[in-house]
């Protein structure tokens, strides 16, 4: 009962931010946001910001729910006025969002596809960028986090061979103001050393 109350409804996508309670100042979008942990941390942290947080298995969407209704209070518990959600092709909601409508875009550590025939599932990929480029606005920022060294080998690829973003060196230590994930937490007990870029739509 909770996830219709807060769908992203698709008939808005022409005007995103009329589909929050109240219309925020910005619009956000995660793609990808596993047990919910980092989306529900960035609404909360950022209340004039509306987020949509896109997510297609059902585990991490029972994840998100559960951390954020009581058992039995799933009709009635009070939700956040900044947060929807979207359970189908991240892809889809981007081909439908209008031009420069998103301020931020979240991707953070993403299923790597570490086989070479799956790279075309990959959402870093250069058949994409362009459709990323339009949605967001001049000066936006994406945010990037894996710890696969696959796929931070593929994203330092992309990401070198385009020019519709600046792209600096990615950060090796989690910057100030970025949420942290279960995902990370594992990949740091496992050893293993995450990298974090952040592009800026030129």
């Amino acid at each position: 009962m909770t996830l219709p109350r807060l769908r992203f409804p698709a008939e808005h996508a022409g005007d995103p931010l009329a589909a929050f309670p109240v219309p925020p100042a910005a619009l956000w979008l995660e793609v990808g946001f596993g047990g919910g942990e980092h989306a529900l941390a960035l609404a909360a942290a950022n209340p004039d910001a509306g987020l949509i947080a896109c997510e297609v298995f059902e585990n991490g969407l029972c994840s998100l729910l559960g951390r954020l209704v009581p058992e039995g209070g799933e009709a009635t518990a009070p939700l956040p006025g900044n947060l929807l959600l979207w359970d189908d092709d991240a892809r889809d909601l981007l081909r439908a969002l209008p031009d420069g409508s998103l301020d931020r875009l979240f991707l953070m550590f993403p299923d790597p596809w570490p086989k070479t025939r799956h790279a075309k599932r990959r959402f870093v990929h250069p058949a994409l960028l362009p459709e990323l480029a339009r949605v967001l606005k001049p000066g936006a920022l994406w945010r990037i986090a894996s710890d696969d060294p696959t796929y931070q080998a593929w994203v330092a690829d992309v990401l070198a061979a385009q020019s519709l973003f600046d792209v600096p060196p990615p950060a090796i230590t989690r910057p100030e103001g970025w949420p942290p994930t279960r995902y990370e937490a594992k990949a740091l007990a496992a050893g293993r050393r995450p990298l974090y870029w952040t592009a800026t739509r030129r």
